[in-house]
């Protein structure tokens, strides 16, 4: 059973235990299947932020074991470039307590900067990504769902959040990510590979340093209900875009980043390389860390 189909319940209100020893702040966000609440440790006396499934779905097995499995990544995993996950629980009812971070997403930052990132910027940024991936994809799996809203940066220092749609290199049905940011094999569904990734790392790198998708529909204003900009699909409990299925990225290579912004060419070219519509024409992210971190300023 899908949210539009049972009647949606409201969040939990502040002051809420819903495990022993934390205590509910308030709702931080509210996305198709899941509620995210900023709360409080009392072991760690400190805030952090817990993760659970909207009651209008916990009867439905799939999302639980979807955020726990991301709750298990994220406490065994341990990366600089990776939001830390600090426990879970199954009873009363399934949830992961994740740290809190500072600083804001990117989508965020781009909505209020006044000038465009750095050309240095947009290239450690894309250092950092691509550090989180390699270290993903080490162990297995694809995170299939880079986009900048999914970016915390803090004094230069990104992070990357949401593990509810990685998965194994492997087929995969269409639609699984988010609209605006999948890659074509993403969008036709079958076999998916670690260049699907360096295609978000590549959309979000274009964003940054552009200041708009590189993909959106023209009703692009609008809000889906996981509050992404300019993607008026809505989401099943997997995580795949649903609704209007004519993605643009299956019918013409994005513009170039130059249409919008004046890069010096070897970066331009990595942004475009990153999304070529052809698996096989994107670099590795071994040689995209390589080409990019050649663009930083040699250390002191």
């Amino acid at each position: 059973m899908t949210a539009t189909q049972a009647t949606v319940r409201p969040p939990l209100p502040a002051g809420t235990r819903p495990v022993e020893g934390y205590e509910i702040i308030g709702l931080l966000d509210r996305t198709g299947w899941m509620d995210v609440y900023d709360s409080w440790s009392e072991e760690r006396a400190c805030r952090c932020v817990i993760k659970m499934v909207r009651p209008d779905l916990r009867d439905d097995p799939e999302p639980a074991d979807r955020l726990l499995r991301e709750g298990r990544w994220l406490r065994e995993f341990t990366h600089p470039h990776l939001a830390r996950a600090y426990e879970t629980f199954t009873e009363p009812e399934p949830l992961v307590v994740m740290e809190t971070l500072t600083g804001e997403t990117l989508a965020h930052l781009i909505g209020r900067l006044r000038r465009r990132p750095a050309a240095t910027d947009v290239a450690l940024l894309g250092v950092q990504l691509c550090s989180a991936v390699h270290y993903l994809h080490g162990r297995g799996l694809l995170h299939l769902d880079l986009k900048p809203s999914n970016v915390v940066v803090d004094r230069g220092h990104a992070k990357l959040l949401d593990l509810s749609t990685a998965q194994p290199p492997g087929d995969a049905p269409s639609g699984v990510g988010t609209f605006g940011y999948l890659s074509p094999e993403q969008a036709r569904g079958g076999l998916l590979t670690e260049a699907a990734d360096v295609w978000g790392i590549g959309a979000t790198l274009y964003e940054v340093a552009g200041g708009d998708a590189p993909f959106h529909r023209a009703d692009r204003d609008e809000r889906d209900d996981r509050g992404e900009r300019g993607e008026t699909g809505t989401y099943d409990r997997t995580g795949r875009t649903t609704g209007d299925r004519r993605y643009p990225q299956l019918e013409a290579a994005a513009p170039p980043i130059a249409s919008l912004r004046r890069l010096p060419r070897p970066l331009a070219a990595l942004i475009d390389g990153c999304l070529s519509r052809d698996p096989a024409d994107r670099p590795t992210v071994r040689e995209l860390t390589a080409a990019l971190g050649a663009l930083l300023p040699a250390p002191v």
